[in-house]
């Protein structure tokens, strides 16, 4: 039983991220805030840290993110902020896979690591949507739309990461003993929490 909590916890881990978006977004688009995403990413940033601590394996944070995307897309119509959430988590795991290669701790590392995720997911789904999918919206706005997504929203969400990051990887460090000794409650417990948050999700979508 123990092999499969990694797993069962993958996917709680990207079904809450998928939630928080799915309850995020129409808070923020009714708001109409500006730079949205940078509060979307806010959750995903904590919980890929977090979930990184506990599992620090290569590729778990595209699990997360792939299962995040499909969260969103199964509770609500399509949006191109899907593949946002997806290439989030693989900017996440590459940064990971590098920074925090080893279970290295330190602030200064995982800090890192948020930012170039950042970054990195901001630039992958900017270029992707204009160069490579040329969806209408980001066609029209060219290069400049691209520069202001990178360096203006991802700045922000570096900034948000920066300091979500360390401390979401050093509470799944502290959490990665007790998870290991209640194997079988946190099984059970990460089940029926999985159900929940799907639960909610179809009720909120």
């Amino acid at each position: 039983m123990a092999r499969y909590i990694p797993w069962v916890w993958l996917f709680v881990f990207g079904s809450l991220w998928g939630l928080s978006e799915l309850a995020g977004a129409k808070a923020l688009d009714e708001a109409n805030v500006p730079h949205a995403s940078v509060y979307l990413s806010a959750s995903g940033f904590f919980l890929l840290a977090v979930a990184r601590g506990l599992f620090n394996r290569r590729g778990t944070s595209s699990v997360i993110g792939g299962i995040a995307a499909l969260f969103r897309l199964v509770n609500a119509y399509f949006v191109c902020h899907i593949l946002g959430i997806f290439l989030m988590g693989v900017a996440f795991d590459l940064a990971a896979s590098i920074l925090l290669k080893g279970e290295k701790k330190g602030f200064l590392r995982s800090s890192l690591t948020g930012i170039t995720g950042a970054y990195g997911g901001y630039a992958l789904f900017a270029f992707i949507m204009t160069y490579v999918i040329r969806y209408e919206i980001w066609v029209a706005g060219g290069l400049p739309k691209v520069l202001d997504h990178v360096f203006v929203s991802g700045s922000l969400a570096a900034g948000v990461a920066a300091l979500l990051v360390p401390i979401g990887y050093i509470l799944g460090l502290r959490s990665r003993t007790q998870a290991r000794l209640e194997s079988r409650w946190a099984f059970i417990g990460s089940l029926l929490l999985a159900v929940i948050i799907w639960t909610l999700g179809r009720m909120a979508g």
